[in-house]
């Protein structure tokens, strides 16, 4: 994609995925992702007794591609919670 164009259709997005702790969760959560050839840029996870918070970043996802992946997350079986978070776009120093 040209890089002026992806300013304009692109942005910056973070998603938490609240899950059950159990095997298998990651390839799960980050399946979406690559289905659509999307890497992200930022992968961390936490574990909380039982619970596992999964964070996902990236500096710049396609917006059409947003509601989609939030979708797909939230069908994976044992996701209690989805938040997706705009960010704003770092400008050039």
């Amino acid at each position: 994609m040209f890089p002026q164009l992806c300013d304009v259709l692109c942005r910056p997005v973070r998603f938490e995925v609240l899950a059950d702790a159990e095997p298998g969760l990651f390839p799960r959560v980050l399946a979406p992702f690559a289905r659509r050839d999307l890497v992200p840029d930022k992968v961390r996870a936490r574990r909380h007794g039982a619970l596992l918070l999964v964070e996902v970043g990236m500096d710049a996802m396609p917006s059409e591609m947003l509601h989609v992946v939030e979708g797909n997350l939230r069908q994976i079986v044992g996701v209690q919670r989805v938040t997706v978070t705009l960010c704003r776009a770092q400008q050039a120093a």
